[in-house]
């Protein structure tokens, strides 16, 4: 018997034993007082004959009782699948409607995403808020009021209405023209100021909507703002606070320094996406439709690594990039990585990993989704690396030109989660990174929309709730545990520069 099984049959039992209960104190309600001579103050008791309408009315009510009683037991234990919806969570049961049993579930596991890139995203999701008022605000925050109707996909209300319970704010900083940075990447050192700039946009949003959203660095600050709140307000954490984390959304707002990562996270950043639709100086990216060649072959490493046996090119600054990654407790996001660089962080990574937003390349064929050959390479099991895949909206991502819905974006979850398993599917969306959006999923309060999907596929609450954020959670706290061993370890920070480079001196 599965667990949601069994936790169906123990409410039924607690809901037939509230009824036996009920039902028994009907039989000793206290008799009518008889009239003897201590008690001249009390109306004197009449006894007619044996029909006496008291007598009676006990006899219709307990009649009455039993047969509700009764018909209650038999729909509980034979037929509980015939009660209104209105009523089924009272019985431990989802109702039968699809959107209200996803409504439902997201009450108790509310969606936490990816944001859009500062333009932001925890239901966990992520969001891109802040490169959304950075181009339309200049960075203004003044100018924008969230409660309100926002541009994009992403504000206040809706963040409510879609169960979103928190996000990763995306710090998102586009790459640069080649002709700007240069070859070897040493010259767009704006893009380290654009990422601070959208830093500071995502922490005063946080101050000014205190009331609504709740800084956290932790998955333990996570679950302390969820318990603090529900034990304050006695609400669903989705009503009114979103908690939010901060997110890198590239590699190259590193400015090819180990230095600058320990600073962001020190800021609050706690993923980093190692590429973005261009290569950099620590790994190689995909690229974007129709792709375009490797140039380090992966990640960017040097000499030979038991787990990586064609490591051969001439700088380690990829691997000891994720090796600080593990060190600090910053999770390492492959969205946006080539093939070779998800299969070698895989094998080479310390601690859990995620897609922020990424598809199936099995279902849909384009280079920004994930191939089974390193979907299989996610799990618990040997030669495996546990991690979430969390799936992205852009309909170009999803389906054929027209074609990307609700329905197609669920097939992509389905087909992760046949590889790798339900507890490796999270959902990433892209909102305000993105130009369009499947139908049915048009912003963020949408939402439960995809779980209603899935609900009406055979998804029980309980992998709904790990889709929701649990799934995610997980992920974070092993990247957390890995940190903790690895400083317990005395494990020293990476000091290691990038080869090209030609401002500091080299250690002889």
């Amino acid at each position: 018997m599965s667990s949601s099984q069994e936790e169906d049959r123990v409410a039924r039992q607690q809901a037939i034993l509230g009824l036996g209960k009920t039902y028994l104190s009907t039989q000793s309600l206290p008799q009518e007082p008889s009239a003897n001579e201590n008690t001249t103050l009390l109306p004197q008791h009449v006894q007619d004959d044996e029909n006496y309408p008291p007598t009676r009315t006990r006899g219709i009510v307990w009649s009455i009782l039993t047969i509700l009683f009764s018909v209650s037991v038999i729909i509980l234990v034979g037929f509980p699948q015939i009660l209104p919806d209105a009523l089924a969570p009272l019985v431990g049961r989802l109702p039968k409607d699809p959107l209200r049993a996803a409504l439902h579930i997201l009450d108790g596991a509310p969606v936490i995403v990816r944001s859009p890139a500062s333009r932001s995203s925890i239901a966990l999701y992520v969001a891109d808020l802040p490169i959304l008022i950075r181009e339309l605000y200049a960075n203004n925050l003044t100018a924008v009021d969230l409660r309100r109707d926002f541009a994009g996909h992403v504000d206040i209300p809706r963040l409510q209405q879609g169960k979103v319970g928190g996000f990763f704010w995306s710090v998102y900083v586009g790459c640069a023209a080649p002709t700007e940075e240069g070859e070897d990447f040493l010259t767009a050192t704006w893009r380290v100021r654009d990422t601070l700039e959208q830093i500071d946009v995502a922490k005063l949003a946080i101050e000014q909507y205190s009331d609504v959203f709740h800084f956290a660095l932790s998955s333990q600050d996570i679950r302390d703002a969820i318990s603090t709140y529900w034990a304050l307000k006695g609400l669903p954490l989705n009503i009114s606070v979103p908690i939010n984390l901060f997110i890198l959304d590239r590699g190259h707002q590193l400015g090819n320094s180990l230095a600058t990562l320990r600073q962001y996270h020190a800021l609050g950043v706690r993923y980093v996406t190692l590429t973005h639709t261009c290569h950099n100086a620590f790994a190689d990216s995909c690229g974007y439709a129709p792709g375009f060649p490797p140039l380090h072959g992966g990640l960017r490493q040097v000499v030979w690594h038991r787990n990586l046996p064609n490591s051969t090119l001439s700088s380690p600054l990829g691997l000891r990039l994720i090796d600080e990654m593990n060190r600090l407790g910053v999770l390492v996001d492959l969205s946006h990585t080539s093939d070779e660089t998800a299969k070698m962080a895989l094998r080479y990574s310390k601690a859990p990993v995620i897609w922020s937003h990424s598809s199936a390349r099995a279902v849909h064929d384009v280079p920004r989704n994930i191939p089974d050959d390193v979907l299989a390479l996610v799990g618990t099991g040997r030669h495996q690396t546990d991690a979430v895949v969390m799936i992205n909206f852009a309909p170009q991502f999803v389906a054929d030109d027209g074609r990307a819905d609700t329905a197609a974006v669920a097939d992509h979850v389905e087909h992760v989660a046949r590889v790798t398993g339900k507890k490796h599917v999270g959902i990433g969306s892209d909102y305000d990174g993105i130009g369009s959006t499947p139908a049915g999923l048009e912003d963020v309060s949408k939402y439960p929309n995809l779980f209603a999907e899935l609900y009406r596929r055979g998804w029980t609450k309980h992998e709904l709730a790990g889709l929701a954020g649990a799934n995610l959670l997980r992920i974070l706290e092993g990247a957390e545990q890995t940190s903790r061993e690895l400083k317990a370890a005395n494990t020293p920070p990476a000091f290691d520069l990038y080869d090209k480079r030609p401002d500091l001196p080299r250690k002889r």
